[in-house]
């Protein structure tokens, strides 16, 4: 049986895409290890969506390509957004791997691991079009904790953010059928999820292309019924097409936590529009007193981008400002970047780097002043933690969750207390505040 190592890079969307491959490559007679050096096959399911993400795949190829010229493994596959990205750039780059497998051709993995392997000639490139139906994806070797899972309900996108490449390589939204959602999601809880972590480069869009209005509230309808899930989670909503529908769901839907991530970008209108955002600061204004007012114990979840081209002191105080008065909970800050083949890319008045991280430095400090005053607001109180790990070498110390906290992205909870075991949701008194994590203890009396 041969074996390979899977190394998946980037965001949660992109994990899902390495547990399918993961589990065709399985279905196909192979096994999966931890290492790969040694391992019969490498695949790199890599990030191509800023250049930061680039750099640490260009890094992680170069790794694994040293491992193949030394014989540490017999073939190496780059996959993922960088492969759909740059195609044959990559295979000069690294004339060590052996294939570069698109984003749309994730089917062929198995295919082309198995020429590979067999020495078998065939296209360096394996390229497939874009998707006009989501990819079943209910196969999957999870790589996540067997308590958490994603669930990806949507493809692509239809924004054509000035700054963003994805729709250029994930192609246009389309959604996942929604009978099709619901057995994915029934197969994760069976497969031992509790919470769901519903993605998509744009979810509160879902069902638009195949309904002609948002389905996202009868989606909510019909997870809240799966069991044993207990958390339901909604992360990469556009502001746009936020419905009274998806807020009746949230308030109804005993399993729909109260936690939005709702990237933002700006609220200066001259940046939005150079954004092309297709939204105003007083709509998102409206918007956020909206939710607040109807959503009880909401937790809110933005990201910003500084130093877009023409974005001048004011824009950016306005921006300052913005934060401080609207109190997220919990917030992330980009510095831009000129992405090669974005209209941003060409506009001029372009910010010194220098400024760029300046920005980013004083907005994040801000922040935090807002998040910490809020880690403090919980001391106190029971609140409910998702207990995602044991801490080694401690037998009654845990790392969880509770509903304000993301997987991966927000803080964490260190949890004290007998009777504990990861998957489990356990009523924990907040007992400090550490920087933007929170101590616990757990009394199972």
């Amino acid at each position: 049986m041969p074996t390979f190592a899977l190394i998946s890079l980037g965001c949660p969307k992109n994990l899902v895409d390495s547990e399918c491959m993961g589990a065709a490559l399985c279905h196909d007679g192979f096994r999966m290890v931890s290492e790969p050096i040694g391992a019969d096959l490498v695949v790199v399911n890599t990030c191509g969506f800023i250049a930061d993400a680039r750099e640490e795949s260009y890094a992680v190829i170069a790794e694994m390509a040293e491992l193949r010229r030394r014989g540490d493994t017999r073939g190496l596959i780059v996959a993922g957004c960088l492969a759909e990205r740059e195609r044959e750039e990559l295979l000069g780059r690294f004339p060590a791997v052996d294939r570069v497998v698109g984003v749309f051709a994730r089917g062929e993995i198995a295919n082309a691991a198995s020429q590979v392997l067999d020495g078998q000639p065939g296209p360096r490139m394996v390229l497939q079009p874009p998707l006009n139906c989501m990819a079943d994806e209910a196969e999957r070797l999870r790589l996540t904790p067997h308590h958490v899972a994603y669930l990806k309900i949507a493809e692509g996108c239809n924004r054509l953010c000035s700054f963003c490449t994805i729709p250029s390589i994930r192609g246009p939204f389309v959604s996942k059928p929604l009978d099709a959602a619901v057995r994915e999601a029934e197969q994760l809880a069976a497969d031992g999820a509790r919470e769901l972590v519903l993605i998509a480069q744009d979810t509160s869009s879902y069902g638009l292309d195949f309904a002609g209005r948002p389905q996202l509230a009868e989606l909510l309808a019909r997870l809240d019924r799966v069991e044993p899930l207990r958390w339901i989670r909604l992360m990469y909503l556009y502001p746009a097409h936020v419905t009274d529908a998806l807020i009746r769901a949230v308030n109804t839907c005993k399993k729909v936590i109260p936690y939005l991530d709702l990237p933002l970008q700006h609220i200066s209108d001259p940046i939005l529009r150079g954004m092309r955002r297709q939204v105003s600061r007083a709509e998102t204004e409206r918007l956020l007193g909206w939710l607040r007012g109807e959503i009880d114990g909401l937790v809110l979840r933005t990201t910003f981008i500084v130093g877009f081209p023409g974005e001048t002191e004011q824009h950016f105080n306005e921006l300052l400002d913005f934060v401080g008065r609207q109190q997220f909970e919990r917030l992330g800050v980009f510095a831009y970047r000129n992405e090669p083949g974005t209209p941003a890319a060409n506009l001029e008045d372009q910010v010194p780097e220098e400024e760029k991280r300046l920005r980013q430095q004083r907005l994040m400090a801000r922040q935090q002043d807002i998040a910490f005053a809020w880690g403090d607001r919980q001391v106190g109180r029971t609140l409910d933690v998702l207990i995602d790990r044991g801490i080694p070498g401690e037998k009654y110390a845990f790392v969880g969750r509770t509903t304000a906290d993301a997987p991966e992205v927000d803080g964490v909870v260190y949890v004290t207390g007998k009777g504990l075991k990861p998957g489990r949701i356990a009523p924990c008194e907040i007992v400090a505040r550490k920087g933007y994590d929170l101590i616990a203890a757990y009394d199972p009396t």
